[in-house]
């Protein structure tokens, strides 16, 4: 896996550089960290719904042949996602396929330092959609970053988990993050937040 530093725009413009709006939207379901010691071993938040809304996207780009793109995080020696572990595979609910591209990283942010943005330019991919693990941090740090550097983004509201901290309940996080990243922009790039049901594939 590359570890160069991701920091270039995309080969398009956005809409309104280009002074008219983009038709053939190319898509790709980007699927964050949802591994064995995050869904199991934390019991994150309604995980057996959250894998089950990942099941009916896979299935939706998988009939279109919509690239997917799984997001795999590589803790150190004693995390709960230490690398080789059990706790660090893929969840075996929604098993990538050969052709399914894997991604590892080592922070929130999907772009930081891993081959992400490189794949995403050499397939033409400008709006993603994201699901995954968790809430307050890889999924709300990628979903932003993408925006800044010049993706569209559909959160998928019912497909993202998290846990409960010492302020607020998993269903309190998820909910608010729901609201406030819904709209957020950069320049012509913004996140729309939608149930796994709205998204078209």
């Amino acid at each position: 896996m590359g570890t160069r530093r991701e920091g270039s725009f995309p080969r398009y413009y956005g809409r309104e550089l280009q002074g008219m709006v983009r038709t053939n939207v190319d898509k790709a379901l980007l699927i964050i960290d949802i591994q064995v010691g995050i869904i199991e071993g934390f019991h994150a938040h309604r995980a057996t719904e959250v894998l089950g809304q990942i099941n009916k996207l896979l299935s939706k780009a998988r009939a279109t042949s919509l690239p997917i793109i799984y997001i795999q995080r590589d803790g150190e020696a004693g995390h709960p996602l230490e690398v080789g572990t059990e706790g660090w595979q893929i969840h075996p609910d929604i098993k990538p396929r050969t052709d399914d591209l894997i991604i590892r990283k080592r922070a929130s942010d999907s772009f930081f330092e891993t081959t992400l943005q490189r794949e995403l330019e050499a397939r033409g991919i400008n709006h993603l959609v994201i699901t995954g693990c968790m809430t307050e941090y890889c999924v709300d740090t990628t979903s932003r970053r993408a925006v800044s550097i010049g993706y569209d983004v559909t959160l998928v509201s019912d497909a993202h988990t998290t846990i409960d901290n010492k302020l607020l309940s998993a269903e309190q996080i998820i909910a608010h993050h729901n609201a406030l990243l819904d709209g957020f922009d950069a320049g012509p790039h913004a996140i729309t937040v939608k149930p796994t049901a709205e998204v078209i594939l």
